[in-house]
């Protein structure tokens, strides 16, 4: 999705209510297929997110019935890693999904901004990713399409995936093309590249793509075209992150490398089985808690300053019927582009060189840690030692006391 503030003049849609209910407020990002919208759910005075397909997809009864079946499965899904779905419909010739608005940006505009993550700020970004894609393959639901565009984080930290269900039904319209098969082949697996098929073990390939590409800042694969980077995986393993970048634990390495084996058989079974692992390496490295930071910069914080200035001057002239909302602030980050700093009470970091890229990871909160329980099992070791001495000492003294 491309952000198009020129654009927001001279849209057609800006403005209309969709099926007499959702009012288009302010383009936040537009791409091949479709655009996304800031909207206003007028029955529920609800802010809401609209995502408004391509109005040549309107003809297509087979993309339309695969729509509609797809929103009604994810909207049923209900997990904090998920971006809700509250509606789908079609006004005249636009299809559209009405979601839960984050407030805040996507991954890609994150790692824009600040570049590769150390692994404690990797690992709060997989988490919720892992969790909103497990409880829709138990639900034998599968992504097909996970990539930075499609993880939004808000500005209070939350972490959340969106768009299920989109590709299957633009694959199966009768509209298409390679552009839109192949727009993220970074992230494809070799199954849905070779045969177009895609199971759990696709969205758990993409997501390990996902691991790499948040280590070291790029994805494992390159070329000319959308079609060569597809097909290189074919007869390539994804290299260890480590080989790109330095100072990444062994233990992501191996996740990375599981989860992007290229038989699905050898990969893990679904996004439960790799979170459990995640969680694994978390406590075996002893990474810190991390509030993952919005994009500063996002197309949709760009939007709502839009939004809030248009609604501004409707109020000045009176032309709407509800006083203006107050303006909502977008909250200022404390932290360098820079600086992945776990938020700890007892930031360990300050005063220390963390920077990722070419840093021992020993500079690290986890490797610190480990070293001061290192540092307090001696000291509990000598203490108990000499207690023990001065005990025997004592007991010797006394028993010289007695006999003399």
């Amino acid at each position: 999705m491309i952000p198009v503030e020129a654009y927001q003049q001279s849209d057609p849609l800006v403005g209309a209510v969709l099926d007499g209910r959702y009012r288009v407020d302010t383009l936040i990002a537009t791409g091949g297929m479709s655009g996304v919208y800031r909207g206003l759910d007028l029955r529920l005075d609800r802010p809401v997110a609209l995502k408004v397909m391509d109005s040549r997809y309107a003809g297509d009864s087979q993309f339309l019935t695969r729509f509609q079946r797809e929103a009604r499965a994810v909207a049923r899904l209900k997990n904090p890693g998920l971006v809700a779905v509250y509606d789908q419909g079609i006004d005249g010739q636009h299809p559209f999904l009405v979601m839960e608005l984050i407030e805040g940006g996507t991954l890609r505009e994150l790692l824009l901004e600040r570049g590769p993550m150390p692994p404690h700020a990797a690992a709060a970004v997989l988490a919720p990713v892992l969790g909103g894609l497990a409880v829709a393959h138990r639900e034998g639901l599968v992504h097909r399409d996970v990539k930075p565009e499609n993880v939004l984080i808000s500005d209070d930290g939350e972490v959340k995936i969106a768009d299920f269900g989109l590709v299957r039904a633009i694959a199966e319209a009768k509209i298409t093309s390679t552009s839109v098969i192949l727009g993220t082949a970074a992230y494809l697996s070799p199954e849905q590249v070779s045969t177009g098929d895609a199971s759990p073990g696709s969205d758990v390939y993409a997501v390990g793509v996902l691991t790499y590409e948040l280590l070291t800042g790029d994805t494992p694969f390159k070329g000319d075209s959308s079609l060569a980077v597809a097909y290189q995986r074919m007869d390539h393993d994804v290299p260890p992150p480590s080989a790109a970048i330095g100072g990444v634990p062994t233990e992501f390495d191996e996740l990375v490398m599981r989860a992007t084996a290229r038989h699905p058989g050898d990969r893990f079974a679904d996004a439960d089985e790799m979170a459990a692992e995640l969680e694994t390496i978390v406590d075996e490295l002893g990474l810190p808690p991390f509030r993952v930071p919005a994009p500063r910069n996002s197309a949709l914080h760009q939007s709502a300053a839009v939004h809030h200035s248009r609604l501004n001057e409707l109020a000045a002239t009176g032309d709407t019927g509800r006083p203006a909302p107050p303006r909502r602030h977008t909250r200022e980050l404390t932290r360098a582009p820079d600086d992945w700093r776990a938020d700890e009470p007892d930031d360990e970091f300050h005063g220390v060189a963390h920077q990722f890229a070419g840093i021992d990871m020993a500079e690290f909160y986890w490797a610190r840690q480990r070293a001061k329980r290192a540092l307090w099992f001696w000291v509990l070791a000598v203490l108990i030692l000499t207690g023990g001495v001065a005990a025997a000492a004592w007991t010797l003294g006394s028993h010289l006391q007695e006999l003399v």
